[in-house]
């Protein structure tokens, strides 16, 4: 059932977030194309500046575009997991019953705001792909619940809530870059010298999980200073939209139906997978960008009923993904025309020639935030400005660990005002981005000062 906010209009001219907002809300509303469009147009632009910048002509920069297309296949297919089986095991039955008894939680309207961000970030943390189903299906349930209860909840700003968990996802289990840091035999690889980065360097090093739990302090501090109070102008959440939790049962008459509803066929290879993770970690092993995905796998695999479920998840998760797959080749291709044409090299030099070792994250924070506009998927910003980055901070000696962290610091700061990520939770909340964006910028602004904090202190 789709929902049907209903406004209860107090103040015509709304609060003065809202006001302040307009503007930006416009732009976006009427000049920001698409992720797919962003990407394209991004490669005509690369396009121009190899021509310009380096002696490569038009015929060999086109052989190198060709060439890198096919440069993030196995990549392409890691990330595309990780969003696929992150929906999943969202909405898996367990999954789902766990968040029907949290929106039961918060009892006024200022904390429910924060609840739901809190969680949402907890989830981020997890996997990126979870964080954002559980935003958006989280923030639905609460107002429902809420409204049940009697609270005046502002449903716009619930779903910004959930949406601003997304702020912490790089720097959580599912990040992208620093898993492909930590992967032997990653693209990143060569810029790192021909070493992996270990996760316990850049994800799980104490200065970052202390960033974390600072971001999401600051930024539940800054959500509750800005939710509306009672007599603001508000939207709520008039029916129930909550999506019913079907499993996609089918009538069981044949041998091979039965096959289908026996739990056994789900559990023995989820069990397998906990079994080969185990031994993995036990001698040795690290994390990398399969192994989380094994391990979603696993419980996705021990959580459903039966195989029936699991195909109707897979269903309902993959077209969350199609989209992203189209991108990564031409991200390929444009790290393909980077690489080929020695337009990393420049770039690496010119942010060598404004920097110093202190200064150098921060600028690698800001620039990683820019391209995001053009890059909205983490991996695929990686594939492109990764080794422009990398290759620059070794120049001036900086802690590689810190060079990773700051780039995917960038990447997840601007996703806030980026509405490419957006659109999955969008669609569970029935909104817009520029129903939502006046917060979220507010999101965008209290995390970004604790990046940058972070980063100069690291630096020193």
């Amino acid at each position: 059932m789709s929902s049907a906010p209903g406004t209860r209009p107090v103040r015509k001219e709304g609060t003065a977030i809202s006001r302040a907002m307009r503007p930006l809300n416009h732009v976006v509303e009427r000049f920001i194309p698409s992720a797919l469009v962003f990407s394209i147009v991004l490669t005509f632009i690369v396009a121009i500046l190899g021509l310009i910048l380096t002696p490569t002509g038009p015929a060999d920069l086109i052989v190198h575009w060709g060439d890198g297309l096919a440069g993030l296949l196995a990549f392409m297919t890691q990330m595309a997991l990780i969003l696929l089986l992150g929906h999943m095991l969202a909405n898996t039955g367990p999954v789902r019953a766990v968040l029907s008894r949290l929106a039961s939680i918060p009892r006024t309207e200022l904390t429910a705001y924060v609840f739901v961000f809190v969680v949402a970030s907890a989830a981020a943390l997890i996997t990126w792909g979870l964080g954002l189903v559980v935003g958006g299906l989280l923030a639905r349930e609460v107002a429902y619940q809420g409204r049940a209860r009697g609270l005046e909840l502002h449903f716009p700003m619930l779903v910004a809530a959930g949406f601003g968990g997304f702020v912490v996802w790089h720097m959580g289990y599912s990040a992208s870059g620093p898993l492909t840091a930590a992967t032997e035999g990653s693209f990143l690889q060569e810029s790192l010298g021909g070493q992996a980065v270990p996760m316990s360097e850049t994800v799980f090093s104490t200065w970052n999980l202390l960033a974390a739990l600072a971001t999401i302090v600051v930024v539940a501090l800054a959500l509750f200073l800005v939710a509306p109070r009672r007599g603001d102008r508000i939207t709520q959440l008039t029916v129930d939209a909550r999506e019913t939790a079907e499993d996609g049962q089918e009538a069981v008459v044949t041998p091979a139906d039965r096959l289908d509803a026996s739990r056994v066929v789900t559990v023995l290879p989820g069990l397998a997978l906990v079994a080969y993770l185990a031994l993995h970690f036990a001698d040795g092993g690290t994390l990398s960008l399969d192994t989380v995905n094994w391990s979603f796998l696993a419980l996705i695999l021990l959580l459903v009923k039966n195989p029936f479920e699991l195909i109707h998840l897979t269903q309902r998760a993959a077209g969350n993904v199609g989209e992203i797959l189209l991108q990564f080749p031409l991200y390929a291709g444009i790290l393909g025309m980077m690489a080929g044409s020695g337009l990393i090299q420049v770039f690496s030099d010119a942010l060598v020639s404004i920097s110093t070792a202190t200064t150098f994250g921060i600028f690698a924070f800001l620039a990683a935030g820019l391209v995001n506009f053009f890059v909205p998927s983490g991996g695929g910003q990686f594939a492109v400005q990764g080794p422009i980055m990398l290759g620059a901070g070794a120049d001036l000696g900086v802690d590689p660990a810190i060079t990773i962290m700051a780039v995917s610091y960038g990447d997840q700061w601007t996703n806030m005002i980026q509405p490419f990520w957006a659109l999955p939770l969008l669609a569970i909340a029935g909104l817009k981005m520029r129903d939502i964006l006046g917060y979220t910028t507010i999101v965008l602004l209290a995390s970004g000062l604790v990046f940058v904090g972070t980063l100069l202190i690291v630096s020193l």
